[in-house]
């Protein structure tokens, strides 16, 4: 869930302690994903995937992290997002909403474990896709990973959002501008917040034991996105595709500890499902 990371509170690093919860959460989230992945074939409705989540994330003593998360008056009314074709974040799983074969959905997952939160997405290829689905989730995965790559003692957080940016644009793909990534820990969304894009102004030097939420979320025409009446879907404004990839770090010397998946930049053990539901 992408709100509230331009809070202008410090960054602060986490204790030893409260990193041990936040890999919990980590764990937690990518165990939740991976569920609904393998749950995700034509025919499911994305209320049945939020059910999947929610379960998990119940069975190992979480709070999901988005369910009533407020923002600009409205509670949320999920688990999860689930965002299908040209759908960036945000979507509210529904049980008319199903997938069909030839879909992109994205799925967003957060976790609360003993007071600190991991957040983590994906993009699914549902059966078999267009060719440009095919490459706008592989350059999004390796946006990711390419950012995630930056996130390490003493560079900056301009340097995540110009890596990722710089891959996407070669691609001839568009990064979002109008939301971001963010720091993460006792709240959903700290400071600061990590773009997708390099920005100008005062820079935000990374330092060990930050935590942060690096998400791309990357369209296939313009970065441009529209809002629906719901207050929360948020949608590519050409109605073109868009893919959204997301790992929880944590700054380290050297290399980024990624908390909510293996070293890789994506978090789901598959980007294809199809077959039966």
């Amino acid at each position: 869930m992408k709100r509230g990371g331009g809070s202008r509170r410090a960054i602060a690093a986490k204790t030893e302690a409260q990193l041990v919860r936040m890999r919990r959460s980590g764990s937690i989230v990518a165990e939740a994903l991976a569920s609904v992945a393998q749950a995700a074939r034509p025919g499911v409705s994305t209320a049945e995937l939020d059910a999947v989540a929610a379960e998990v994330i119940a069975r190992r003593q979480a709070i999901p992290s988005f369910l009533g998360y407020q923002a600009d008056g409205r509670r949320y009314p999920a688990v999860t997002c689930i965002s299908l074709n040209d759908v960036v974040v945000h979507g509210i799983p529904r049980p008319e909403t199903k997938l069909r074969a030839g879909d992109i959905v994205s799925i967003d997952v957060g976790a609360c474990y003993k007071g600190y939160h991991a957040d983590a997405a994906l993009t699914l290829a549902i059966g078999e896709v267009s060719e440009q689905a095919q490459v706008l989730l592989r350059v999004t995965r390796e946006a990711l990973g390419l950012g995630i790559q930056q996130a390490v003692a003493g560079s900056t957080v301009r340097a995540i959002g110009e890596a990722i940016q710089k891959h996407v644009e070669a691609a001839g793909f568009s990064v979002v501008r109008a939301l971001t990534g963010h720091g993460i820990g006792h709240s959903m969304h700290e400071p600061p917040s990590v773009p997708n894009f390099a920005t100008e102004g005062r820079e935000v030097r990374l330092k060990s034991n930050m935590t942060l939420a690096i998400e791309p979320m990357v369209n296939a025409g313009t970065h441009e996105v529209m809002l629906d009446a719901d207050g929360w879907t948020m949608r590519t404004a050409d109605g073109g595709l868009s893919a959204h990839f997301e790992h929880t770090v944590i700054v380290r010397e050297g290399r980024a500890e990624v908390i909510t998946g293996g070293a890789g930049p994506g978090p789901a053990p598959s980007l294809v499902n199809g077959g039966a539901p």
